[in-house]
């Protein structure tokens, strides 16, 4: 019984675990389990519940209105990110993508897989989000490439690693709330050793700095299919039929040009600073649904394509000219730049009110009449309530932890370990991959990366600076949780996939298959722990 009591913070991991392999909510399980271990803590007398109450966890308060605060705008990029995402998916623009992709890389041996990590590559850094980007190229692709033989488990491999590959690259909910999580981290850590002036990371560093790993990441896939198809040619063929014919430069240009465009824009407006995570954001809600509205009605593209121009006027306007209003002098030119702004802001208004009309009104999807906006909004309020909900959670579970000594716990393991910090940064990322069996990745970096990363940051160098780059550790990190998606048996691509295949692939041929992704992001991953500037060279040049 004392052994019990002694490691109580402990015991609340394999609790939560248990539960949650039981099929118990999340968000539920974690604040049932903190509330659960406090009144434990509270009737044994351990740490901060000595004194026999649960008082402590009236901080809780103090943390959830810390997320609410006005000054807080980086989670509420997480929403704006999410409609992105499924404005894109559920308009068609997803799939129009994956169709003329393959028909410029099908002609190749391997060109199918190839197409998929391209266009996975092009949702991921326009919606970030795994679960709509896994079901869309595998409704689309699967049953193509099957049909042209391809192998099952190349086919599913291909398609599952492509679709985690939103956790990875900029503009990604994952890094976006990592990065929040972790700066906030950091400066607690350095703080605590002395260092009372670090410099804070900002999510456009995370964003730069995971750009580059992420398209090393793709470019290992593309090099994977085709020495697979150079190897075993029967796996996966070529693709020559009538449909397959390559479409005009034209053609290619008005599908690939607006999304580039989107990506260009918001990823641009991050990383050089122009604008915060949350004003890119909504930069990218406005694009999606602009975007939405062509393809509703392809035949009369005039508002949206004036609504661009509108925006162009408006950024060279506020260039040029000193736009604020509420000087007590003002020129005429900066009043002429005032008036070209306004003009341009009221076109940009004209073509998104048409867009939101016409993604409200009624469209044909497979004989189901569905309304794109109304569907959109729907599930961007149910993804970004289960998320923010998780949050809640989870803070009642690190609270209640922290209260009975885990914190303390944890940081002695991790200092205590022979070989030092760097042997300590392993412990950590070994933990969160085994976890990424099990668990999902809400649930690894509401939970586990606060308890663990202070210790991380609280190591110095010979200059008593910090060891590990935030950046750096942010971009690890990030390529870690990649696998809580993609590793078996409880990787959530796998099950969304396995959904929509037929019944022809079997799960073990899914299962297989990503084994060679999975082998894949560890190489990525162990190459930008060895070389850190992959990940922090754009974040200082910038």
């Amino acid at each position: 019984m004392n052994f019990i009591i002694s490691h109580l913070d402990l015991l609340m991991f394999p609790a939560a675990i248990i539960l949650l392999l039981r099929g118990f909510p999340v968000a539920f399980t974690l604040a049932g389990v903190g509330i659960l271990f406090a009144v434990l803590g509270a009737w044994a007398g351990v740490g901060f519940f000595a004194s026999g109450d649960i008082s402590f966890l009236k901080a809780l308060f103090a943390r959830l209105f810390g997320l609410m605060d006005e000054t807080n705008e980086v989670l509420v990029a997480v929403p704006l990110f999410i409609f992105m995402g499924v404005m894109l998916e559920r308009s068609g623009v997803a799939a129009e993508l994956l169709e003329t992709m393959a028909k410029l890389f099908g002609r190749m041996p391997g060109g199918l897989g190839i197409s998929v990590a391209i266009v996975g590559m092009l949702l991921a850094a326009s919606t970030g989000i795994v679960g709509a980007t896994v079901v869309t190229m595998g409704l689309i692709s699967l049953p193509s490439m099957l049909a042209h033989r391809y192998d099952p488990k190349l086919a599913t491999g291909i398609i599952a690693a492509s679709g985690t590959l939103g956790q990875i690259i900029p503009p990604s909910i994952v890094l976006i709330i990592l990065g929040d999580i972790l700066s906030n981290a950091y400066i607690e850590a350095r703080r605590s050793v002395g260092d009372w002036a670090p410099t804070p990371m900002s999510i456009g560093d995370v964003f730069a700095g995971a750009l580059v790993p992420g398209l090393l990441l793709v470019a290992v896939y593309i090099v994977y299919v085709a020495l697979v198809a150079r190897i075993r040619p029967g796996s996966a063929p070529s693709v020559v039929t009538q449909d397959s014919a390559r479409p005009p430069v034209a053609a290619l240009l008005s599908i690939l040009l607006p999304p580039l465009l989107l990506i260009i824009s918001v990823l641009g407006s991050i990383i050089f600073g122009i604008a915060t995570p949350t004003e890119a954001a909504a930069i990218g809600a406005a694009g999606a649904i602009l975007l939405a509205g062509i393809k509703m009605m392809p035949d009369n593209t005039l508002p949206q394509k004036t609504a661009v121009i509108g925006i162009a006027v408006v950024v060279i306007a506020a260039t040029l000219f000193d736009l604020r209003v509420t000087r007590s002098v003002l020129n005429m030119g900066d009043m002429v730049g005032m008036f070209f702004a306004s003009a341009g802001l009221a076109v940009f208004a004209w073509g998104l009110f048409d867009s939101l009309r016409r993604t409200w009104h009624m469209r044909e999807d497979n004989a189901v009449q569905t309304r794109v906006l109304a569907r959109a909004m729907r599930t961007t309020v149910q993804m970004s309530a289960m998320v923010f909900t998780i949050y809640i959670g989870a803070q009642v579970f690190n609270l209640t932890f922290r209260g009975l000594g885990g914190e303390a716990t944890i940081h002695t393991f991790l200092t205590d370990l022979p070989g030092g910090p760097w042997v300590a940064l392993a412990a950590v990322m070994l933990v969160m991959f085994l976890l990424g069996f099990f668990l999902d990745f809400l649930e690894i970096v509401f939970v586990v990366i606060p308890i663990m990363a202070p210790t991380l940051f609280a190591f110095n160098d010979e200059l008593g600076l910090a060891l590990f780059s935030p950046v750096w550790i942010a971009v690890l990190m990030g390529l870690n949780l990649q696998t809580s998606f993609l590793t078996p048996p409880f990787g959530f691509a796998l099950f969304y996939l396995r959904g929509v295949a037929p019944p022809s692939v079997r799960t073990s041929d899914i299962y297989r298959g990503v084994i060679p992704f999975v082998a894949i992001q560890i190489i990525v991953l162990g190459t930008v722990a060895l070389w850190p500037k992959l990940a922090t060279w754009l974040p200082q040049m910038l």
